[in-house]
């Protein structure tokens, strides 16, 4: 068995599904499960529409229902589904048309409310995905995710998985599977004990395929997106960017971490955990390789994997005497992270200074005006960091290859990290040089 799932922009329209009916075609010898998420930018569109009617009330209902509507049933009539699908299809979006007249009614959309919206996305898509696989021949069934045995906390937008789903999803999926259906499951979506519509946050949609892999410990997890696999670098910068054809869970994890489009690393941790190897592979060029995320590589490796880059970084710099020698002074300055419900992300520390980078600048003035009691606080934006996945073995020889390029191309390094992972050293740059910058390392490693 294994478990194939497709993102927005495998499921884009019409032709895309039937691309996607193909591909899970070619793989039945192997008993495919298979994960969907919304048709290309439902999600978006659902959004746009709860805001639209929180914010200019009933008249702007009908216009955004019927989007939503000629999206879905288009593409059911371009895949000759009308006598089917709207049976299905119709009873869901009239239910996202009384959902959406009440918000502009009561003006409001609750975290709940909004997991119950952004849900009927994902259940659009699966049910018109089935009923064109089971037309074209392929013995599909659609299922809601809590169908499929997938429970969930009751963590509005951010919702885990409970451990007692390991029972029961597969006591839902694998009889299926031993009778050749194809169960089409929604991914992202659950539901809590209580019955409530949950989502499970990001990389929810990987998430869902990976823990469903794990629980019927299937052979192989398949991520179809679109791209060719893990690339050595972004291919929008640097168009030469190559496709690597295996990389361990630890690298994938930090790729994923620093912006490359790879599963999120919570996704991927009911592969680490139960050894399951996870394809990544291109939905618009299906003969492609791929790349290989496994738990350990047996294949020679280059000393570079990856280089990625992420903008619009905040780096802060706090500088006090007190931290020369005094315990607990990290402890407070953290503490007063966690009050503001600050996430850090990289951080440097000298003897009397500590440098942070944040992806948010949420409560970041409340948080300065508390730090600025004990140390001195210098906010920078407009920052990016750049980060090299590599084998850390080697990391003088590495970075000495970064500092000369940066010297070359004039582009100063304004904080240096190395992970824990030892797979990762990351730098700040300003935003503005660090395309500049992914372009010369990536002709320095891989030219």
């Amino acid at each position: 068995m294994i478990v194939m799932k497709f993102g927005g922009s495998s499921l884009a329209n019409a032709e895309r599904i039937g691309c996607v009916r193909d591909i899970v075609a070619s793989y039945r010898e192997r008993a495919p499960v298979v994960v969907l998420s919304a048709m290309g930018d439902t999600t978006d569109h659902l959004l746009e529409a709860a805001e639209k009617a929180v914010c200019e009330g009933p008249l702007t209902v009908a216009k955004s229902l019927e989007t939503l509507t000629e999206v879905h049933l288009n593409a059911a009539l371009a895949l000759g589904l009308s006598r089917r699908v709207p049976d299905d299809v119709r009873p869901l979006l009239a239910d996202l048309g009384a959902l959406l007249a009440g918000l502009s009614l009561i003006r409001e959309l609750s975290p709940k409310m909004k997991d119950f919206l952004v849900s009927f996305g994902e259940r659009l898509s699966v049910r018109i995905a089935a009923a064109h696989f089971q037309k074209t021949g392929l013995n599909a069934c659609c299922m809601d995710a809590w169908d499929a045995g997938i429970i969930s906390d009751s963590n509005a937008g951010f919702a885990e998985i409970e451990p007692e789903s390991y029972t029961t999803v597969p006591e839902k999926i694998l009889p299926l599977v031993k009778n050749g259906i194809v169960p089409v499951i929604t991914g992202y979506i659950a539901k809590d004990r209580n019955g409530v519509i949950t989502t499970l946050g990001r990389g929810g949609s990987d998430l869902s395929a990976t823990f469903i892999a794990a629980a019927c410990r299937a052979e192989e997890v398949q991520v179809w997106k679109d791209v060719d696999g893990v690339l050595t670098a972004d291919p929008r910068i640097v168009p030469d960017a190559m496709t690597l054809a295996e990389i361990d869970y630890e690298e994938a994890a930090e790729l994923a971490y620093f912006g490359a489009q790879v599963l999120h690393p919570r996704a991927m941790q009911p592969c680490i955990k139960n050894g399951i190897a996870v394809q990544v592979k291109n939905s618009y060029a299906p003969k492609m390789p791929g790349t290989r995320i496994v738990s350990k590589v047996k294949t020679k490796r280059s000393p570079v994997r990856s280089i990625t880059m992420r903008k619009n970084v905040t780096l802060v710099d706090i500088t006090s005497s007190r931290m020369l020698g005094q315990s607990g002074f990290l402890a407070e300055l953290f503490a007063a992270f966690a009050k503001y419900g600050i996430s850090v992300d990289m951080i440097a520390t000298s003897e009397v200074s500590v440098s942070i980078t944040l992806d948010s600048t949420y409560n970041l003035e409340k948080l300065k005006k508390e730090l600025d009691r004990i140390a001195a606080v210098k906010i920078k934006s407009g920052k990016a960091i750049v980060s090299i996945i590599c084998n850390v073995k080697q990391s003088a020889e590495i970075l000495q290859q970064v500092a000369g390029v940066c010297v070359r191309i004039g582009v100063g390094i304004q904080m240096v990290s190395q992970g824990a992972s030892k797979v990762n050293i990351s730098f700040i740059v300003d935003d503005t040089e660090a395309e500049n910058v992914v372009i010369n390392l990536h002709g320095e490693f891989f030219g």
